[in-house]
């Protein structure tokens, strides 16, 4: 072969070997598109089903023979169900339309109401019996119909008459002093302070829109003395507040959680962001600390030297100041958050998400058991051995099969669901030796659902100061909706009685205290004690 031919051929090899080099990186390109393609269509996905789809994450429908299948494939000796532990597959038919409850009822429409509620009773004229003698029919009964309404106005002035009288003998003048009021100078009863508190943070309604509602009814206040009553109101709460602080952190078991909130301007325009963080103790209680921003100094500040078990979601911050505090702290984590992972990776992995699904399922269907057979304490210890210990190691097994797939890439939301949940696995397990241990934090997603709910009203918190100030007074509040306390009638009580209270006694007016030591005779307001009369002029 000539040297030009072998040139040629050189030259040729050289241009297979550039072409297979871009078509490589071509290749790799194309898969690198392809993840992140997969990876913003998840994202997608869940804002899309955040906006218009359904939020509940509950599992609609088990197929047990698919269930039986992964049992088997893991080698897992699964004890038979009692005949009362029997699930049933799902059943396709129309739901039955149920029969209104009309017990307690006043009226055959369903109106229910007690004697605290007003009646106003109306007499109604029977057009038959006009111009009629009255020797000419005879009443033998009455027919009642209620209807729910509502007064011009929620609102009463409370005039206090004074008599000034002088004493004959010297002809001293003497005039009685007003009655005490919470707020010193103030024009506000207590029970305005009390509505206006729950007004705003149980009911969600902002106060430029409480003031919209004074004004609508013949009041005329300034909105900032709307503010500067809430803001004198809730620092007369803040003693009780840091009492029941101290009352979470002797818990056994606390459940601590973050959500975002706005506070204060960053710049004219924007609001800064921060964070109010939940802690729940075992006692149905609930206490919420402002910080403005997330790091991990605040899980110390906030717990401080608390020794216990500490539940949480997979932040890395709890993880690592439970870690730090040695065998005074054992750190467990969430089942919930677990499988929220796995729920968010079905579209990517749909096979692989259901299987997960169906396994942590089971734990949910054991610890609904426990619920529903009143087991506590050793029994509930056992029942979980018995039962859900099994349902864990399988999903370990499962996670440890799936993990050695090769056709998974690193970003795939199955891929961060099981590394997600196989990274936690001591700490997802402490439930199974703490019978005083819930399996989620959904107790405490739900107690603080009054911060977003709130979020979506006032917005934000002009001042970290009013930040702070939410916190203290949704601590207080929710607790007494935990506790079963109507927190109207709690705050018009202890906003009188803290102020001569003693303070070394402060925690008998936490929620959970003062319902046992108070609720049966608590302090009221003058509301309802004077003559009812129209506003003069």
């Amino acid at each position: 072969m000539s040297a030009a031919a072998v040139a040629g051929l050189e030259e040729m090899a050289a241009a297979l070997a550039r072409r297979d080099g871009v078509i490589a990186e071509l290749e790799a390109r194309l898969a690198k598109f392809e993840a992140r393609n997969r990876e913003l269509e998840a994202t997608l996905e869940w804002y899309v089903r955040q906006i218009f789809g359904r939020k509940s994450e509950k599992l609609l429908e088990i197929d047990l023979a698919l269930q039986g299948d992964l049992f088997a494939g893991l080698g897992v000796e699964v004890p038979p169900d009692d005949g009362d532990e029997d699930v049933e597959p799902p059943r396709r038919e129309r739901k039955k339309r149920r029969k209104k409850d009309r017990s307690g009822a006043k009226t055959d429409v369903g109106l229910r109401f007690d004697e605290t509620v007003p009646v106003e009773t109306i007499p109604v004229k029977n057009p038959e019996t006009e111009g009629l003698a009255d020797d000419a029919f005879e009443v033998i009964g009455e027919k009642e119909v209620h209807r729910l309404a509502r007064r011009t106005s929620d609102f009463v002035v409370l005039r206090y008459v004074m008599p000034v009288v002088k004493r004959r003998e010297d002809n001293t003048i003497l005039t009685p002093p007003a009655p005490p009021n919470v707020l010193e100078r103030s024009c506000v009863d207590v029970s305005f302070l009390a509505g206006m508190l729950v007004d705003k943070f149980d009911y969600h309604l902002p106060l430029y829109r409480q003031h919209r509602r004074l004004k609508a009814n013949g009041i005329t206040l300034s909105r900032a003395s709307l503010t500067n009553w809430s803001r004198s109101a809730i620092e007369l709460l803040r003693p009780i507040f840091e009492a029941q602080c101290a009352s979470v952190l002797s818990s056994a078991v606390v459940a601590m959680d973050e959500t975002g909130i706005r506070a204060g301007r960053e710049k004219p325009g924007q609001m800064r962001s921060a964070y109010l963080w939940p802690i729940h103790g075992d006692r149905d209680e609930i206490v919420f600390h402002y910080a403005p921003d997330r790091g991990h100094r605040h899980v110390g500040e906030f717990l401080g030297d608390y020794k216990g078990c500490l539940l949480s979601d997979g932040y890395e911050g709890y993880a690592s100041w439970a870690q730090a505090r040695g065998d005074s702290v054992v750190h467990a984590e969430c089942w919930s958050h677990t499988r929220r992972e796995f729920e968010r990776a079905q579209k990517s992995n749909p096979t692989g998400a259901s299987e997960a699904l169906l396994l942590i399922a089971g734990l949910y269907r054991h610890e609904k058991k426990i619920r529903e057979n009143g087991l506590e304490g050793a029994d509930k210890l056992e029942w979980r051995q018995r039962h859900s210990r099994l349902l864990v190691k399988a999903l370990w097994r499962w996670c440890r099969k799936q993990r050695q797939r090769t056709d998974l890439l690193p970003k795939d939301p199955f891929t961060k669901a099981l590394n997600y949940a196989w990274n936690r696995r001591a700490a997802l397990e402490v439930f199974l030796s703490n019978p005083d241990l819930q399996i989620d934090t959904n107790h405490l997603e739900r107690a603080l659902r009054v911060i977003p709910t709130g979020r979506r009203n006032w917005l934000f918190a002009w001042t970290e100061l009013g930040a702070e100030h939410v916190g203290i007074v949704q601590s207080l509040i929710v607790t007494c909706t935990m506790q079963g306390i109507n927190p109207r009638i709690w705050l018009v009580d202890v906003l009188q009685r803290v102020q001569t209270h003693p303070h070394k006694k402060v925690e008998e007016l936490t929620p959970r205290l003062w319902k046992t030591l108070f609720a049966d005779n608590p302090m009221t307001s003058d509301v309802g004690t004077g003559t009812l009369d129209r506003a003069d002029g």
